[in-house]
């Protein structure tokens, strides 16, 4: 019985990277990137280093003209990423999405799984949009989206971060598991035969998650240039149903049976000041925030 190869996208802020990732692979089937990334692009890089900082409109003309130079070598899905915190509302959110929706063909709008941001993809995709949801670290979360995106015309994403669980000492790839199975059991009590949120597979680390990934079904890998390269390093391999990952040692996430709920806003995601969520939202501000004139 031969695995089904995932769609594989870049996870990069650098449209070196894109053209990189394609000479050595021949494909990019998309690509997602995220305030941290941005951080990171060489160009900005240098110009922090000479001390300076960009004003709020100058930064998201400068992610702007990354997104222009990446959708030259990419015709898949581009998702780019909000800013927002805590306090964010929907309706802010909302307007920047609008305005990134803007940029070019399939843009994907990253939305963090937050009740603002739920509430914000639930209302973007009756216009249209295309979401994916970043920064989920639970089934709840994936369960909201579920429910919040459930008349989207396009392909939702749920992006479940699987280092950042391996970093707590829990075995992430489980998160991936788990959502998986809840969105098969959603499927089958709403009948439907395909299911309208695509699991994207984030915070790769190395070939083992990624491996991992292909085997157990998401749908999409983002994964960074560095993987790209070991994974072409070992001649594209795919694994089969004989596949076993190596122990890792790490403490099991386990499976919660949660019930479908068609009203997203019954399903509650809270904020615990330190958990996974929370870090994670502060680390993409504290990032985004670096970057901008105070």
């Amino acid at each position: 019985m031969s695995i089904k190869l995932p769609k594989i996208y870049l996870d990069s802020g650098n449209p070196e990277d894109t053209k990189r990732a394609k000479g050595i692979l021949g494909f990019i089937d998309g690509q997602t990137t995220n305030p941290s990334l941005v951080a990171k692009n060489p160009e900005v890089v240098t110009f922090l280093s000479q001390g300076k900082k960009l004003t709020e409109k100058e930064l998201y003309d400068f992610y702007k003209q990354i997104v222009t130079e990446i959708q030259k070598e990419l015709s898949g899905p581009l998702s780019v990423e909000v800013y927002a915190d805590w306090n964010t509302k929907a309706t802010a959110m909302l307007t920047q999405a609008e305005e990134m929706s803007t940029w070019g063909k399939n843009i994907y709008v990253k939305f963090p799984t937050i009740p603002e941001g739920i509430t914000a993809a639930h209302e973007f995709v009756k216009k249209g949009g295309r979401v994916n949801m970043t920064l989920v670290f639970s089934q709840i979360q994936a369960a909201a989206t579920y429910s919040a995106t459930y008349t989207t015309k396009f392909p939702a994403f749920v992006s479940p971060f699987i280092g950042r669980w391996d970093d707590r000492g829990y075995d992430g790839l489980d998160l991936v598991k788990n959502i998986l199975k809840t969105y098969r059991r959603f499927d089958k009590q709403m009948k439907r035969k395909d299911c309208h949120v695509k699991v994207l597979a984030a915070s790769i680390r190395n070939l083992a998650h990624f491996y991992s990934c292909i085997f157990i079904g998401a749908d999409i890998l983002t994964v960074p240039l560095t993987v790209i390269k070991e994974w072409v390093h070992e001649e594209n391999w795919v694994p089969d149903e004989h596949y076993r990952a190596e122990p890792t040692g790490l403490k099991p996430l386990r499976y919660e049976e949660i019930p479908f709920k068609s009203n997203y806003l019954d399903y509650t995601v809270e904020k615990t000041d330190g958990d996974l969520l929370d870090e994670g939202l502060k680390k993409f501000v504290k990032d985004w925030k670096s970057l901008i004139i105070s």
